[in-house]
């Protein structure tokens, strides 16, 4: 197997685990079947076709090759069906979304730094190919996006985006030096969710009280 063979599945493998969390949302919201697959087609291109726009590669990739779409199509309309069944894999699908959220983050970076991004907007593209998908999912399913709740998400999309623009600085972007960006981004993620770390969040303080509460949502 070739390496761009290998890299395509890998991003393929992403864009499923992504589609079956989007729609598993959708599917918990009542969705129909047309809205259960387009919230998991959503979920797992959405971040990829902000990226292409921005680096202005168009048509975007989800786009251009049938295989992206149909992947994340075929996949949210398994989950329609046989939601009962993956419904009791949960832990196994936040495995894999941190695993693709590695994924994502590694691609969306190298993307970036190969279309003559600045170090900074590559890092901020890596982080936007990992996220955007999610965060659109939430808003369509009527949740505050994870991204945005105390949970240790883009923060560890950013990490490892950070650590690519630095391996690429270097000269280091084998096969192995990559590896440990996915790595990294996974093991954050899953510590994270394991301890159950979470980022500062602000708190709020009542008029006329003297007593901070937390923000209101």
């Amino acid at each position: 197997m070739t390496t761009s063979t290998a890299l395509l599945l890998a991003d393929l493998a992403g864009v499923a685990v992504f589609a079956a969390s989007g729609a598993s949302a959708a599917v918990a919201k009542r969705l129909d079947l047309f809205g259960v697959v387009f919230v998991g087609f959503v979920a797992a291109l959405g971040g990829g076709i902000v990226r292409d726009l921005v680096i202005d590669e168009v048509p975007p990739l989800a786009f251009a090759d049938w295989r992206y779409a149909s992947t994340a199509a075929v996949t949210a309309a398994a989950i329609f069906w046989l939601h009962p069944q993956f419904a009791r894999l949960r832990t196994t699908v936040l495995v894999l979304d941190a695993a693709g959220l590695g994924l994502f983050t590694v691609a969306g970076t190298l993307k970036a730094l190969d279309a003559a991004v600045p170090p900074l907007g590559a890092c901020l593209i890596g982080m936007i190919t990992a996220i955007g998908g999610g965060l659109v999912r939430d808003l369509l399913t009527g949740e505050i996006p994870v991204v945005l709740r105390r949970e240790i998400y883009a923060v560890a999309a950013l990490a490892g985006s950070i650590l690519v623009v630095v391996l690429d600085g270097l000269g280091h972007t084998g096969p192995i030096p990559l590896t440990a960006a996915v790595l990294l981004v996974f093991g954050v993620r899953l510590v994270a969710l394991r301890r159950r770390w979470s980022a500062p969040v602000a708190t709020f303080r009542p008029p006329g009280t003297g007593t901070p509460g937390p923000a209101p949502r």
